[in-house]
């Protein structure tokens, strides 16, 4: 299945030099998930949501400083593909090339939906975070800020005492990280789409342009949706995806059989995650733009992901994610690289980027920041438990064949 059909033609575009505060204006229209940037005629990247809510730029800095660079497909390319490209590079919207001219980009939720058909024959015990990560109402907009940061995630649930109270999602807080100082009027706080757990967010406490520091004191209680949504670890997956465009949500808070007690969190980046994975270990590597690699093959990677994991005791990598990507800036020569290490393991997520000339450079550069966050023990994301053969083969195979 290739993503012809399922691909947009509609795509907002700007140009490197419009300002952040024009950027964010575009993301009050909650189905946008990522806008395509240009110089000119020429592609440049994207900016997302989630990275635009992320950043600590003020409002006047230009929309080319936030550039991400993520992989380009084809119209013609399999569904299966865009996915690991998407987990691959943290990116839930790809552009769609014909030559160097963007003609459209595909989604995440456009992927789920073509996939949902296949969704039946798995749970959400299969795809699930656990280790749940929470705040309480009284937690500060600052702490809970600092939370989905250094947790590498955009779903905070509240809880209060054994109950849920709430959802925080990252885009709840946008206005911290890229308000200007014209918004004097108070209001719903969830104006650029938080999309966190559905129900009502709460708003309305005064003008905007006080003291910033004044405004992340304030309790997470101000900021948080009323209602989240719930599902149990035994239901199927299709469910939880047709629950999550139902209610235009992109997370679900995880309940134990029976008893109602949070024990994690699946969001659409999960399920798509879930696909990706792979019933035969060498595979559970993978590396996109593995030709840009001189001197180093398939083999040569997973050994120094190997060699990354040992540093960590007795660590078990789940599947590992390496994505390398060619710039057109080259010194002597030699092109310029991003290289991306993405570990998904049974302690946690490592992810780190390298830069450099020369893909092999970008990549030892991208490995030594992800070993130092190994050394340290810093994750950026809870743990998944590893599937077993039979588990992967039930939820998989479909995904493998044809």
């Amino acid at each position: 299945m290739d993503i012809s059909e399922i691909l947009s033609p509609k795509f907002t575009e700007f140009d490197i030099g419009t300002p952040l505060s024009k950027v964010a204006g575009a993301f009050e229209n909650q189905e946008l998930d990522a806008v395509i940037v240009t110089d000119g005629d020429e592609y440049r990247g994207i900016v997302s949501r989630r990275q635009l809510a992320s950043s600590s730029n003020q409002p006047s800095a230009k929309v080319g400083s936030q550039v991400q660079h993520v992989p380009t497909v084809d119209r013609t390319e399999d569904v299966r593909e865009v996915a690991r490209l998407m987990i691959g590079s943290d990116a839930k919207t790809l552009p769609v090339l014909r030559g160097d001219r963007v003609v459209g980009v595909v989604t995440g939720d456009a992927v789920l939906e073509a996939v949902r058909p296949f969704l039946d024959a798995a749970t959400v015990d299969d795809a699930y975070t656990a280790e749940l990560v929470s705040a309480t109402p009284e937690t500060t907009i600052g702490k809970a800020l600092n939370l989905l940061r250094e947790a590498g995630i955009a779903h905070l649930p509240v809880v209060d005492g054994d109950d849920l109270a709430g959802m925080l999602s990252l885009y709840d807080v946008i206005e911290f990280t890229t308000r200007g100082g014209s918004k004097s009027q108070g209001g719903s706080s969830g104006s650029f789409g938080g999309r966190g757990g559905g129900g009502q967010n709460r708003g309305g406490f005064g003008a905007r342009e006080g003291d910033a520091d004044r405004m992340l004191d304030l309790s997470v209680r101000n900021l948080m949706s009323d209602a989240v949504a719930t599902v149990e670890r035994s239901a199927p997956l299709d469910d939880v995806v047709e629950t999550m465009f139902e209610r235009d949500i992109s997370s679900l808070v995880v309940t134990a059989d029976g008893t109602g007690e949070p024990i994690g969190i699946i969001t659409k980046t999960d399920v798509i995650e879930a696909l990706t994975w792979e019933r035969d270990d060498r595979n559970a590597v993978q590396v996109f733009g593995l030709d840009l690699l001189e001197g180093m093959d398939y083999d040569d990677v997973s050994a120094l992901i190997e060699s990354m994991a040992s540093k960590y005791g007795e660590m078990s990598v789940i599947k590992a994610s390496i994505e390398l990507q060619e710039h057109k800036e080259q010194s002597r020569g030699v092109p310029l690289v991003l290289a991306r290490i993405r570990l998904v393991t049974d302690r946690g997520y490592f992810t780190a980027d390298g830069e450099g000339y020369g893909a092999a450079h970008a990549l030892r550069l991208a490995a030594n920041a992800v070993e130092r966050q190994l050394l340290k023990g810093k994750t950026y994301g809870q743990s998944k438990k590893h599937p077993d053969t039979d588990e992967q083969a039930q939820l998989y195979g479909w995904w493998l064949v044809g």
